[in-house]
């Protein structure tokens, strides 16, 4: 499973697929004060980035991939 949802956080790990954005969306809505850990996240698919950027989800960890990382930052991190 690429998302692994705890109790108030949500472990990414390697590909995030579209299918996950649904889940990912209803998950971030009834737990808006959730957490989120990219770290073993290797690929995310842009609508489960448009749900973080919706919900402005607090990252905890960015991905270890350096590219992926930058790229993530700067469409994630808060002005």
């Amino acid at each position: 499973m690429p998302i692994d949802y705890k109790k108030n956080q949500a472990l990414f790990r390697d590909i995030v697929s579209v299918e996950e954005a649904e889940g990912l969306l209803e998950w971030l809505q009834n737990k808006p004060a959730a957490k989120v850990d990219l770290a073993a996240c290797t690929h995310l698919h842009p609508a489960n980035l448009q749900v973080l950027m919706a919900a402005k989800s607090r990252i905890t960890a960015w991905p270890n991939d350096a590219n992926l990382r930058a790229w993530l930052e700067t469409a994630l991190k808060s002005k």
